[in-house]
């Protein structure tokens, strides 16, 4: 990818923004657009480490790694105390998967090839288990203002049991993908192009570079909304997801335009269950360790829009087939969510 080698200029324009005290407005851009590409080559990385493992061991490392650019930024939420802002890019996250990701796909590649098809078994399988990724996440918030009359200390219990059962579900719907067909998530394993030193060598100079730019990002937040007028939830909700995952994102669309449905498909929803049993889960768990304590109870609008978007993706997979209308749709629906959102 050649625009995230042109676009690693931004991790030296970040740093110099911060050494030189430019302001929390240009070090909040700079530090996003630095997370761009690190994000990118976290993801190159493990790519050549999955293509030098072998499939089964290949899919995990794609399955464990594919949003560690989203789990840095928000542990360093966590550690800042924005913990509403984490939770707002867990759910950011989930609707830009199923509603920016899928839709851009089904348009592009729906407008390149009209009616495309994928497999009605494995997205069937991939909807059902994104629905009782919601249910999962909804519980706590459903049953917090009950509990928390009478025991308020077990909300904080509930969460913590949730999430473990989520990590279980996760780890379940790795092993019945790896018996059922490799490599996990429908990613072809290609050969290795760069050298196992070199790819270790670029993943963990690339995770260093997220971690500093995180915590740059984190700590011009406050301030930079202050000054541009917007909220942590809109930013948590549109751009931190966006910042954290537009390398696999436009690799989503990519695949869709070359008419391979069953991988963009994958791609999306797969990165929505990743978020929502994986990334979510651990963070509650991380909470505890950083002093910082986050439990899964969600802001009601947030667990609306996840069951809209759940709804929206499971009907599309229903018949196998996509077309560029329904991409369309689904981005029409992001978009009134992101504008909604925006006045919350």
């Amino acid at each position: 990818m050649t625009w995230s080698r042109v676009m690693l200029l931004a991790v030296p324009l970040a740093l110099g923004a911060v050494l030189l005290r430019a302001g929390p407005i240009p070090e909040l851009a700079l530090s996003a657009l630095a997370l761009i590409p690190l994000a990118a080559l976290i993801g190159e990385a493990t790519e050549e480490l999955a293509a030098r493992t072998g499939p089964v061991i290949g899919g995990l490392l794609n399955a464990t790694l594919g949003n560690a650019a989203e789990l840095i930024i928000a542990l360093a939420g966590i550690r800042a105390g924005l913990l509403d802002l984490v939770k707002a890019s867990i759910t950011g996250s989930i609707l830009g998967n199923l509603l920016l990701v899928m839709g851009l796909s089904l348009l592009v590649g729906g407008w390149r090839h009209g009616l495309q098809r994928f497999s009605r078994q494995r997205a069937g399988v991939l909807t059902t288990m994104t629905i009782l990724a919601f249910i999962a996440l909804g519980i706590p918030s459903l049953f917090s203002h009950t509990i928390a009359a009478h025991h308020p200390e077990a909300v904080e219990t509930l969460s913590l049991g949730v999430a473990g059962l989520m990590l279980a579900l996760y780890v379940l719907s790795v092993l019945y993908t790896l018996r059922a067909r490799e490599p996990l998530g429908g990613h072809a394993v290609a050969h290795a192009r760069w050298t196992l030193p070199q790819a270790l060598g670029v993943l963990a100079l690339a995770t260093l570079g997220v971690v500093v730019m995180s915590e740059i990002l984190v700590h011009a937040l406050e301030p930079a909304l202050h000054a541009l007028g917007l909220t942590e939830f809109f930013v948590g909700i549109i751009l931190i997801p966006l910042v954290g995952n537009v390398a696999e994102h436009l690799v989503a669309v990519q695949v869709a335009a070359e008419n391979q449905m069953d991988l963009s498909l994958e791609i999306a929803v797969g990165s929505s269950l990743q978020i929502a049993l994986l990334v979510a889960p651990v963070l509650v768990f991380a909470s505890l360790a950083l002093g910082r304590p986050m439990d899964l109870v969600f802001h009601p609008l947030e667990l609306i829009a996840l069951m809209m978007a759940g709804a929206i993706a499971s009907f599309i997979a229903l018949d196998g087939e996509t077309n560029w209308l329904e991409g369309a749709q689904l981005l029409a629906v992001y978009g009134m969510l992101g504008i909604a959102f925006f006045f919350v």
